[in-house]
């Protein structure tokens, strides 16, 4: 009886944390590397150094790796809110479209969009992290929603007949790359080149009645 009210004393004394503190003091630091994450990559992809992370979150660089395993566990923890919510809503809008012009209008200017809003939405694209099964998850959806809308708006006369799912992929990527590696243009600037870009593929309405 005796050695368990010592132990308790010790406890309570603070010299030793208890168990529930430890775990609260784990739980904390995950939370703080986690919003750190996010809003990390959320301003500039999800190639920002880790250290950077951890700064930010008020903790080193080896509690991410405890925490985490290191930048893809870290990715993975966060890669929904940072990424996959906002494209698969696009995905999802893009879906309830009946005309097949304007699905792909609003897609790939919906996509775009997302290119240049969120950094890392060019390094998912660009599959910057192929070990991520997350990552290459988000990936694979893109694709299936690519062939879709590609499929309908040239079976619809939407699109010019000569332009692919490989075609659109290639836009993507090409656009991916531009902003991730060269001068970041101004917003007026792209929006006015994604109207060109739309004109460039839409091909011509079938003659009606």
């Amino acid at each position: 009886m005796g050695q368990i009210e010592s132990a308790g004393a010790g406890t309570s004394g603070g010299a030793v944390p208890s168990a529930t503190r430890l775990r609260a003091d784990a739980r904390r630091n995950s939370e703080q590397i986690r919003a750190a994450a996010i809003g990390a990559f959320q301003g500039r992809g999800l190639t920002v150094p880790l250290e950077e992370v951890a700064k930010a979150a008020g903790v080193s660089k080896a509690t991410i790796f405890n925490r985490f395993g290191g930048r893809i566990g870290l990715i993975e923890a966060v890669i929904e809110e940072v990424v996959a919510t906002e494209l698969f809503a696009v995905i999802d809008h893009a879906r309830t479209i009946a005309d097949a012009g304007e699905r792909t209008a609003y897609y790939l200017t919906a996509l775009r969009d997302l290119q240049y809003r969120q950094p890392a939405v060019n390094d998912v694209l660009l599959q910057t992290y192929p070990h991520s099964q997350q990552l290459m998850e988000i990936c694979r959806a893109g694709s299936e929603a690519n062939t879709e809308i590609v499929a309908a708006a040239r079976a619809s006369g939407a699109l010019r007949p000569e332009f692919t799912e490989g075609d659109l992929h290639a836009l993507v990527v090409d656009t991916a790359l531009a902003l991730k590696y060269g001068q970041r243009p101004p917003r007026d600037e792209y929006d006015r080149r994604t109207t060109y870009l739309l004109d460039g593929i839409r091909g011509p309405r079938p003659a009606r009645g």
